[in-house]
């Protein structure tokens, strides 16, 4: 049942309203990785993001896309929690964890082994709109802990003002995406976030887009 309704959910909601009412401009969108293990890398600015990067993904795939998400947001409202867990499928993520000794990635680890395909934003949480953040070492840890895994990074710009941070309406802006070509763990958490970051400002460089007002 939740298989049906998440083509269902897609096929007649996500994918008409995103790649159609908001105008979707996908750079060198082969370069997406089409199976697993694998870890999609992306800026963070609004509710919609995972959502239109799965969107762009053909519906037979929807099954192998995992978003990881932070429990304190998504668990705690009982419609949110159903669209999440049962959906959109998300791997729950608990801030904090880690101070408590637990692992706030293990289940993006199990998603991985199982040929899963993770989006993973490494801000953290949504920022100003179209402006990128501190990335957190969480990514680099996970690129540590399974080092052949392939990591795509992809910029979006447009749904920062299409639904920012605390909005429930989708004003329509055209949105762009850039894909960059994947990497892997190189050695060193410096490293793999000098990497990430690289990429990330290189795609984002890439549409010489002005400042938002």
């Amino acid at each position: 049942m939740s298989s049906v309704l998440r083509w269902l959910f897609f096929a007649l909601i996500v994918r008409p309203v995103l790649l159609l009412g908001l105008g979707v401009h996908v750079r060198r969108r082969e370069l997406l990785p089409m199976q697993g293990p694998a870890v999609i890398v992306a800026n963070h600015n609004s509710n919609l993001d995972a959502l239109l990067l799965m969107a762009l993904y053909p519906l037979a795939k929807l099954k192998f896309l995992r978003p990881a998400a932070a429990v304190d947001y998504f668990l705690t409202d009982p419609v949110r929690r159903f669209v999440a867990q049962r959906i959109i499928r998300i791997l729950p993520v608990e801030r904090g964890g880690a101070r408590a000794g637990r692992d706030p990635l293990t289940g993006c680890y199990d998603a991985l082994d199982q040929g899963e395909i993770v989006i993973i934003f490494p801000e953290g949480s949504r920022g100003e709109p179209e402006m990128l953040q501190e990335f957190k070492k969480g990514i680099a840890h996970l690129a540590r802990a399974r080092p052949g895994t392939p990591f795509t990074p992809v910029f979006m710009h447009g749904l920062g003002k299409a639904m920012p941070k605390g909005s429930l309406l989708l004003v329509p802006f055209n949105v762009d995406v850039y894909v960059g070509q994947a990497y892997q763990w190189e050695g060193t958490i410096q490293g793999f976030m000098a990497r990430t970051e690289a990429s990330m400002a290189a795609l984002a460089a890439e549409g010489d887009f002005p400042s938002w007002e």
